[in-house]
């Protein structure tokens, strides 16, 4: 018996019911199916292989995905089977985006309300540090021998530098999904919703904004409009702050493509998304702006 059958099997409200699965396309990480019970729709996600290795936490995870439905941003948690690491979740009745519908005019403002809604609700289970999980995906690439792309270990005193000046201003931190790329959002027609808390957990609000900015590979216009949408205003430093962060993204994302392109058995060319996430993370380092960013970021308290 597969496990999502055995996970159909273990819901006592579902005996004697009329059931069926299907499989959805999409995770990067995981198997992801439609299962209809009496014709009424749930999303069943099935955790790959290794996941741990990538710093998944499904403790953490479970506790985010019920406050951001209590949030009303993320789907309800209908069941919860931790012997497999699976949730039941509401099926959401609405479209998957994509960054091309992303990139459409007045986007940029809805997300960023579908953000600020995530983060005005409750308290997330544990806090989020990209630098942190960075120093720990390239240890996991040490210990497991994995490559990574040229020059990361040499770049790692600019991330460095990078952290120090963001600390000078802290902002207070807020319960953030932390992996809003595009297929993440879901437009039901109202609203966009967001999903998959794997690495949900409190965070500066500027790593999303910029996190999610870099998976769109919006442009400067866009990124003001959602910052201003999100702030009230796109001031220099919290910009600064954006952007900053969207290289941190894709330092530290990049590193989890690397070890993705070792463990995982989904198709797709983790390693080159890997090589065009470090490639656009140093074009960012090497650009005359980065002095400016740190400057505005760090400047007088």
């Amino acid at each position: 018996m597969s496990i999502i059958e055995e996970v159909v099997s273990r819901i006592s409200d579902w005996k004697g019911k009329q059931v069926s699965i299907q499989p959805l396309s999409g995770g990067l990480t995981n198997t992801n199916y439609k299962v209809e019970v009496d014709g009424i729709p749930h999303f069943v996600r099935v955790p790959g292989e290794s996941t741990e290795l990538l710093a998944v936490n499904r403790e953490n995870e479970y506790h985010n995905s019920q406050a951001a439905a209590q949030a009303g941003v993320g789907p309800k948690v209908l069941y919860h089977l931790p012997e497999f690491n699976v949730m039941v979740l509401e099926f959401l009745n609405g479209m998957t985006m994509s960054k091309d519908s992303l990139n459409k005019g007045g986007m940029p403002a809805r997300m960023a309300q579908a953000i600020r809604k995530l983060h005005a609700g409750p308290r997330f289970l544990t806090d989020f540090n990209m630098f942190r999980l960075t120093e720990y995906y390239l240890q996991i690439c040490r210990e497991r021998e994995i490559r990574i792309p040229d020059g990361y270990h040499a770049r790692m005193s600019t991330v460095n530098e990078i952290e120090k000046t963001m600390s000078v201003k802290p902002l207070a931190i807020v319960p953030c999904n932390n992996d809003l790329l595009a297929e993440n959002y879901i437009d039901d027609g109202r609203q966009l919703w967001l999903i998959d808390y794997e690495y949900s957990g409190n965070n500066d609000p500027t790593f999303e904004l910029g996190n999610t900015c870099q998976e769109m590979q919006f442009n400067a216009d866009q990124i003001t409009e959602i910052c201003s949408a999100y702030f009230g205003t796109a001031s220099a430093d919290k910009i600064a702050r954006m952007k900053l962060n969207m290289i941190m993204s894709d330092v530290g994302w990049g590193l989890w493509a690397a070890i993705q392109a070792k463990i995982s058995k989904i198709e797709f060319d983790f390693w080159g998304w890997a090589i065009e996430r470090w490639s656009r993370a140093v074009e960012k380092m090497d650009s005359p702006e980065f002095s400016v960013w740190l400057r505005v970021v760090g400047g007088p308290v």
